[in-house]
């Protein structure tokens, strides 16, 4: 503790003083509540949501609101809140995190805050770590929000989006942070409103909020699934594109052409732009693609994929120039810098141009299966309005819950002082002495009685133990699997007397082991734990399973300097240290310096850790600025938005940059390149091919932009008015913008994954990746909205006013990256098995073996 904090207290410690006045309100309110009727409580809940209405805040009726669940708690589960859970509640509603012991009932504490949340009809989410204990809290603690009138809801994995999305829509919802982050990312890639499961993200309470937002933070959340098409079509469109013939256009006839009024002739299938870099196909290229095809209208919404692929193709062979572009080094496309003449290792031309490269080079093309979404839960929780979390073991890692999600962390005092001993390590030269020191241990108590929890990192090292238990006769129970309910219960057994558990450290956590009176007085639970985990806080929550409620306790940590911790961060000074004091073989030592070096070893990892988690977290802010803007599009789409003005703005743009591109400030009409700005802007929007007259030739550049933008809009007007209903115009609008959207963003977020791949070997070139990153991916992003631009615009303007334009998924989802992470439970036999010798059901009265099933069971 420093100087400051000896003066005037800790952060926490200045925060409860601030809390405890609001504490004792609360259960001064005690008697009158407990003198209302069941239905005069619940009818609180109806009082306090009118008050709201009325211009009350949260703040106002806190202590009223947490009084009333108080009560109903009583009444319901015969539990009372201490008062150091109604502090817990208060941090809890003040969006923070609140640092509680193990045994201090975090799962009472949070009832009272998700009340009081949920009076404002947003809707609020009681996030866990698996569907167990989501379940298990949704029916135990819900049955207080029932008893006053709220909805609870759960979410599980085995869940479909009608039951999803009733559960959602409840007062309060408890939900698992896998399941709501990528619900989330569903939500988004749903192609009707009506699909969509979640409401708005309002409030989140999280509980073992250092497990969700700490530990499982190091990897994002994907949806990954299959694309419609195969990379085969990029192979394809290769063949084609070495088919086709390059059209031969002179520009300065072009001009002259253009200026002079004449028919300008095509040749050839495709005509190349190579100072804009832009392929557009001929009439008669056209012709060819759909009779390769066999397709009657490339321009079909349903030929997207084929038009765009083609012209990569094209774009690939012939203004895409190997050892100039990029270069083909061990089966890969490598990228060149036009400005340095450098590799630029993992960056990838977007938009399908380098899986183009990639076919037209026969080199191994990259995109089979893709993610279709993504998400980090740094980025996703801090979506959230307000959010608070419940943990044991928070303080060690309070710089990044302040820094990354803006929450500090309190520390509540315990309802009982912990009478729990911790004992210093206990060191031993090998594993081999250690491990028969801690079965040693448990013999002992086993002995007299005393329960132990064994703790593991792995679980090797569990089934080693086992083993040496089971060969010195010592009955015990191991759980080292996926949580589920069998083992939740053996956790809770833990504490009865001669109890032996041997569990990795994440076991069962979020169950209470409860003392039974003969462990009470033998010392209560004794914690072995069999090495340090990199993180301190791991350990602390090994530790926190004894001694809740001031039951006693005792725990101790046995190491050897073989342990990974000790190999790979304990210091070789630590090492030399032991042997000068020569310890003799399976002797333990312990030493205050030993528990020091471990410690900075320990802080040396959670250090690094962090640096990763902040780090996935800078590269995924430029995803997430960009996936913000995407979604907010699609939401439009999906609400049902008159996107007209959307669409002009669109027509408005590609005319001014295709104007932008041709023609400088500086020329005059005369010099201006009408063949080029013909050869940009009408495969996108068909006008008449641009021409000036007499009267043009001293027209600004301004003014021609004006001129075509009237075309353009005249233009679609009359494509407008071939449709049956202007509702027909404004529903085809929204499913092309969809469908062009999801298919851009989804390429876009593969190439962005690509690049993010290979960005670290920028550093080889004294180059920070991450501003490298950066600049490109906003270049990318610059490059597919204006894909989106002239995709949407070029099929609005092709599209035939009978054809039957429906919305459809960009591309079929094929799992998760946590789909393991759900504990699956055993297939059932739907029907009753029947044995060879058992009556047949069909009813004949012979056995099963010598009627219908005598194919099955007759001898070869």
């Amino acid at each position: 503790m420093n100087l400051i904090e000896k003066v005037f207290g800790t952060h926490s410690e200045r925060e409860l003083k601030l809390i405890r006045p609001i504490v004792d309100k609360i259960l001064g309110m005690r008697e009158q509540m407990a003198a209302l009727s069941d239905d005069e409580l619940r009818d609180n809940t109806r009082k306090f949501k009118e008050r709201l209405a009325n211009g009350e805040t949260l703040d106002d009726l806190l202590p009223e609101a947490f009084a009333t669940v108080r009560e109903a708690a009583r009444r319901v589960l015969n539990m009372e809140h201490y008062p150091v859970q109604l502090i817990g509640g208060i941090v809890l509603h003040q969006g923070r995190i609140a640092e509680m012991r193990t045994g201090e009932g975090k799962t009472l504490v949070s009832t009272a805050p998700a009340y009081l949340n949920a009076l404002a009809g947003k809707g609020v989410f009681i996030v866990t770590v698996n569907d167990y204990l989501a379940k298990r809290d949704a029916e135990w603690m819900g049955e207080v929000h029932r008893f006053l009138g709220l909805t609870v809801g759960v979410v599980l994995n085995s869940m479909n989006s009608d039951e999803r999305r009733e559960a959602y829509n409840c007062d309060i919802t408890y939900v698992t942070n896998n399941e709501l982050g990528f619900d989330y990312l569903r939500d988004n890639m749903a192609i009707y409103k009506e699909q969509m499961v979640m409401r708005n993200l309002d409030y989140a309470i999280i509980d073992e909020v250092d497990s969700v937002l700490i530990d499982e933070a190091r990897t994002p959340l994907i949806i990954s699934g299959q694309s419609g098409k195969s990379t085969k079509l990029y192979e394809v469109c290769d063949i084609l594109a070495r088919q086709l013939e390059k059209g031969e256009e002179s520009a300065e006839f072009s001009k002259m052409a253009a200026i002079m009024g004449e028919e300008i002739e095509e040749t050839g299938d495709f005509v190349v732009n190579e100072k804009d870099k832009v392929v557009n196909l001929t009439e008669a290229g056209v012709k060819k693609v759909e009779d390769f095809f066999h397709i009657e209208n490339l321009a079909d919404p349903e030929n997207l994929e084929i038009q765009h692929n083609i012209i990569l193709a094209l774009r690939a062979n012939y203004l895409m120039f190997r050892d100039k572009d990029y270069v083909v080094k061990d089966d890969e496309v490598l990228i060149v810098d036009e400005f340095t003449g450098r590799i630029m290792p993992g960056r990838r031309y977007s938009d399908g141009l380098h899986q183009a490269i990639e076919a037209k080079e026969h080199v191994h093309v990259r995109r089979e299966s893709r993610t279709l979404a993504t998400i980090t839960f740094q980025n996703f929780f801090n979506k959230f309005n307000k959010k608070a979390g419940m943990t044991g073991t928070a303080q060690t890692e309070e710089k990044e819950f302040r820094n990354i999600y803006q929450m500090d962390v309190i520390s509540i005092p315990t309802n009982r002082p912990v009478q729990r001993i911790d004992y210093e390590d206990a060191v031993y030269k090998t594993k081999k002495e250690k491990f028969h020191a801690v079965v040693e241990e448990v013999a002992a108590a086993h002995e007299k009685g005393q329960p132990v929890l064994v703790g593991t990192i792995t679980i090797e090292t569990s089934e080693l133990l086992s083993k040496m238990l089971t060969r010195r006769g010592i009955p015990h129970k191991v759980l080292n699997a996926k949580f589920h309910e069998l083992e939740a219960e053996i956790v809770a057994d833990a504490g009865i007397h001669g109890a032996v558990t041997i569990a990795t450290n994440m076991a069962g956590r979020g169950t209470d082991i409860k003392l039974d009176e003969i462990s009470r007085e033998l010392g209560g639970l004794k914690i072995i734990g069999t090495e340090r985990h990199e993180s301190r806080r791991i350990d602390n929550q090994l530790r926190g399973r004894a001694g809740r409620q001031g039951d006693p306790g005792e725990s101790r940590f046995y190491l050897s300097l073989e342990d990974d911790l000790m190999r790979l961060f304990g210091s070789e000074r630590l090492m030399n240290m032991f042997n000068a004091m020569g310890v003799p073989e399976n002797e333990q030592i312990e030493h205050k310096m030993l528990s020091k070096a471990i410690e900075k070893a320990q802080m040396k990892i959670e250090t690094n850790n962090y640096g990763i988690r902040e780090n996935l977290l800078k590269y995924d802010e430029v995803m997430n600025e960009q996936r913000e803007a995407i979604y907010a599009e699609r939401r439009r789409v999906l609400d049902g938005e008159n996107m007209r003005s959307v669409i002009m703005k669109m027509i408005t743009d590609i005319v001014e940059n295709a104007v932008d591109m041709s023609i400088s400030d500086e020329q005059e009409p005369a010099e201006w390149d009408l063949s080029e700005l013909n050869s940009l802007l009408l495969p996108v929007i068909p006008l008449e091919p641009i021409q000036l007259t007499e009267d043009q030739q001293h027209m600004k550049k301004n003014e021609l932009k004006h001129m075509l933008k009237e075309a353009a809009t005249k233009l679609y007007e009359t494509r407008e008015a071939e449709f049956t209903s202007a509702e027909q115009v404004r529903e085809m609008e929204r499913v092309i913008l969809l469908k062009v959207v999801d298919a851009k963003w989804m390429a876009h977020i593969d190439d962005m994954d690509q690049l993010r791949e290979g960005i670290g070997l920028q550093a080889y070139g004294q180059r920070d990746p991450l501003v490298e990153y950066k600049m490109s991916g906003y270049e990318m992003f610059d490059s597919m909205t204006a894909a989106i631009r002239e995709d949407t615009v070029r099929i609005l303007f092709h599209i035939r006013a009978e054809q039957k334009v429906e919305r459809e998924p960009a591309a079929k989802v094929t799992g998760t990256n946590r789909d393991d992470s759900t504990v699956q439970a055993p297939k059932k036999r739907e029907e009753k098995k029947i044995y060879p010798n058992d009556p047949c059901p069909c009813g004949s009265g012979k056995k099963y073996k010598q009627c219908c099933g005598r194919k099955l069971y007759a001898k070869n």
